[in-house]
């Protein structure tokens, strides 16, 4: 793969090379391709919204919008599998809120798969929390520069741009996914029910060794998908296609204690550090001055 020197790989839906009446079109009238809730892209500000679906890492692709994760709903027919056994009835709903004892939300679910049966009953559910990567970085200002003349600056060169933007996948775990497993997890895995977790490849190989289990006796699934470029037989450009490569399945406890607890560096180094510090301080110790008649 060519050396990427600028950060956009998808921007609403297609390569910033496809200059392609559809990526022409969908640029243009800022739509998403990929099942949001409404035609147009709403990320960040739905008047003004930054329509960067993935970013370029290491000259890979890094989705950064969980939206993206919904192409084609294959992440639903994934989690269905974990969830229900062969020939349920299922259908998806979206944003479901879910409140506590207190009756206070713990937040919305992002997809809860419910299956019924033949009245139309429902008998069994799961929830399907999509985790997609957090930035560092600036990534608005390259992605208002490109959309100005995409045609001009398809090649653009933001290497020397400050706050080259990257994925924060240390943020987005202990920000954003622990967070998300600790308190709707919890509630799914006290009511006994199933989690299936969407993230990428790229994401999953950053969280700590989770030790797995047989399917039968997961309560989370971890559902790993990638970006695969796909080229048709006289596309030039191609565009990226999500597909799942590979699962994890894993006990609830296990996997929450392993992402949440860190992994402690040498105490050593630490001692070394606070005595590094508390010898500056002996070194120049504050200058005590008596107030005389202070009243």
């Amino acid at each position: 793969m060519n050396k990427k020197n600028q950060p956009l790989a998808e921007v609403f839906g297609h390569l910033i090379t496809d200059q392609s009446p559809k990526a022409v079109r969908y640029r243009s009238r800022r739509l998403c391709p990929f099942n949001n809730k409404v035609p147009n892209c709403t990320k960040d500000k739905a008047k003004n919204p930054l329509g960067v679906c993935s970013i370029y890492h290491e000259d890979k692709p890094v989705i950064t919008c969980p939206i993206r994760f919904r192409e084609d709903w294959v992440i639903t027919d994934d989690a269905a599998s974990f969830f229900f056994g062969k020939g349920a009835t299922w259908s998806s709903l979206t944003e479901v809120r879910l409140n506590d004892s207190n009756g206070k939300s713990a937040g919305n679910i992002d997809v809860i798969l419910a299956a019924y049966d033949s009245n139309g009953k429902i008998y069994d559910f799961g929830a399907l929390e999509v985790q997609a990567v957090y930035i560092s970085g600036n990534v608005r200002d390259p992605f208002e520069y490109y959309v100005k003349a995409p045609l001009s600056r398809s090649s653009m060169d933001w290497t020397d741009q400050p706050n080259y933007p990257r994925p924060d996948y240390l943020s987005s775990s202990r920000k954003r996914l622990a967070p998300q497993l600790l308190f709707k997890g919890g509630i799914f895995n006290a009511w006994k029910k199933r989690t299936a977790v969407v993230l990428s490849k790229a994401f999953f190989k950053t969280l700590p060794k989770l030790r797995a289990v047989s399917k039968s006796k997961a309560d989370i699934a971890w559902l790993i998908y990638d970006l695969v470029l796909v080229k048709g037989k006289d596309d030039k450009v191609g565009r990226y296609v999500l597909k799942k490569v590979d699962e994890v399945f894993t006990g609830f406890e296990p996997a929450l204690l392993s992402i949440t607890t860190a992994s402690p560096g040498k105490v050593g180094d630490f001692l070394k550090l606070l005595q590094e510090k508390l010898d500056e301080q002996l070194e120049s110790p504050p200058i005590n001055r008596t107030i005389e008649k202070p009243f």
